[in-house]
């Protein structure tokens, strides 16, 4: 089995990448997916966040606000930490069951969009990162996302830096490109992950 974390900033489009290589044959295991799975409602992990963060945070359906429970932890650090303490854990558990059920000859891709932030890099064979220009990034967010201008110049700034996912990249996916130019990176890039895992 071959482990590949695969990151990138909002809007550089990792989400179309990782289409691209479950397409190709990968076993997507996807962070952000879980992390609403893990505090559906009923679960362990929901009365969790309720407790720490008061009854305030659910809806009126019994699922978790989102929004409510962002504009709270984003404006305060030590508030995220604790909302990260319950579901980081919870996240990790799961990913790791559902990379344990894939085939032996699988290659298991991660999707983890703060895996740069988490200095998550030595927990996978091989790390990609998907490369687009910030002001690429800041168009997908306005134009395709909806975002006004200065929220997406928050998200972004709130990541790491270009230059600090370049840095613990094994390959870099560039993503200011037309789509087919991206599908032949990306076959390429599979190309190679298949032959890593052959030999892994």
């Amino acid at each position: 089995m071959l482990t590949v974390g695969l990151t990138g900033g909002i809007g550089a489009g990792k989400s179309e990448v990782s289409r691209l290589l479950v397409a190709c044959g990968a076993v997507l295991i996807d962070a952000d997916r879980i992390a609403r799975e893990v505090v559906a409602p009923g679960t362990p992990g929901l009365a969790a966040v309720v407790e720490a963060f008061g009854a305030e945070v659910l809806a009126e359906d019994g699922g978790l606000d989102r929004p409510r429970l962002g504009s709270i932890v984003f404006a305060d650090p030590e508030k995220l930490a604790v909302l990260n303490g319950i579901v980081h854990p919870l996240v990790g558990a799961r990913s790791r069951e559902l990379e344990d059920a894939a085939p032996e000859d699988a290659v298991v891709v991660h999707d983890v969009p703060l895996l740069t932030e988490n200095g998550l890099a030595p927990f996978y064979d091989v790390v990609i990162v998907v490369d687009a220009d910030p002001r690429t990034q800041l168009d997908r967010l306005v134009r395709l996302r909806g975002m006004t201008e200065d929220d997406a110049r928050a998200r972004m700034a709130a990541q790491a830096t270009r230059e600090e996912r370049r840095k613990i990249a094994d390959i870099v996916i560039d993503n200011d490109v037309p789509l087919p130019d991206l599908q032949a990176r990306v076959r390429e890039v599979w190309a190679d992950l298949a032959r890593r895992a052959r030999t892994e």
